[in-house]
C-alpha cells in the first residue's frame, strides 16, 4: 500500500492527484536512499541542534528564510555554535513535489535552493502550472528536465518524505515551520531576538 493512503483523506486526495498527473516516464536513475539523507548546514560538532520543520508552500515559512535565517546562520551556525537540519513536512501535493525535486539536487547546492524557493515562493506556488515552475527552477540547480521527471515520479522518495512527515507528526509536528531545539518543540516562526532566548542557555550549558 502506498504510504500517502494514509495520512489523511484531504492530504491523501491532494497528493494522489498530484502523481495521477504525472505523465512523462521516469528517464533517469534515482537513488531514494541516497537522496533522503540528512540535509543540514553548520559544524557536526556544533553543541545546539536547530531543527526545522516546514512545507515550501507556506507564507510563515517564506517569512522566516526571508526574514530571519540569515541572521540565524550568521550568528549561530556561521559560529559553530548550531547545526541546522532541514526537515519537510509537506502539507500538500505541491509542497510534496517541491521538496522531492529539491532532494535531488546536489547536496552541496540544496540550502541554497531551499532559499531560492522561498524567496520566490508567489511566484511558482500561485502559479497555474507549479511543477513546470518548480522545473525551471531546478534547471537554475542543475537538474535536467529527465531528473526533474524522474524524481517527482519516484514513489519511494515521496514515501520516504511522507514517513519523515508521519514520525514528526508523532513527535507532535502539528503546523509549518515548528522548530525542535534542544529536544524541545516550538510552533511557529520566531525573530531572532527570540530564537536567542531559546539557544544561548543551552550553549551556556555545554
Amino acid at each position: 500500500m502506498r504510504l500517502y493512503r494514509g495520512i489523511g483523506t484531504a492530504l491523501a486526495g491532494v497528493i494522489a492527484l498530484a502523481f495521477a498527473a504525472t505523465t512523462a516516464p521516469a528517464q533517469q536513475a534515482i537513488d531514494p536512499a541516497a537522496v533522503l539523507q540528512e540535509r543540514s548546514i553548520g559544524s557536526a560538532d556544533a553543541p545546539v541542534t536547530v531543527v526545522e520543520y516546514y512545507s515550501y508552500t507556506c507564507p510563515h515559512c517564506a517569512s522566516f528564510h526571508n526574514d530571519v535565517y540569515g541572521d540565524l546562520k550568521k550568528k549561530y551556525v556561521d559560529t559553530g555554535k548550531v547545526r541546522f537540519v532541514y526537515r519537510e513536512f509537506p502539507l500538500n501535493g505541491v509542497d510534496l513535489r517541491a521538496g522531492m525535486m529539491a532532494r535531488c539536487a546536489d547536496p552541496r547546492r540544496f540550502s541554497g535552493l531551499v532559499q531560492v524557493l522561498f524567496k520566490n515562493q508567489t511566484s511558482w506556488a500561485q502559479s497555474s502550472d507549479p511543477v513546470s515552475e518548480l522545473a525551471k527552477i531546478g534547471r537554475l540547480a542543475g537538474i535536467d528536465d529527465a531528473t526533474f521527471q524522474s524524481c517527482i515520479a519516484n514513489e519511494e522518495l515521496a514515501n520516504g518524505l511522507l514517513a519523515e512527515r508521519q514520525k514528526a507528526s508523532t513527535q507532535g509536528v502539528q503546523s509549518t515551520p515548528t522548530f525542535e531545539i534542544g529536544g524541545q518543540i516550538y510552533p511557529g516562526s520566531r525573530s531572532i531576538e527570540e530564537f536567542s532566548e531559546i539557544i544561548d542557555p543551552l550553549l551556556a550549558n555545554n
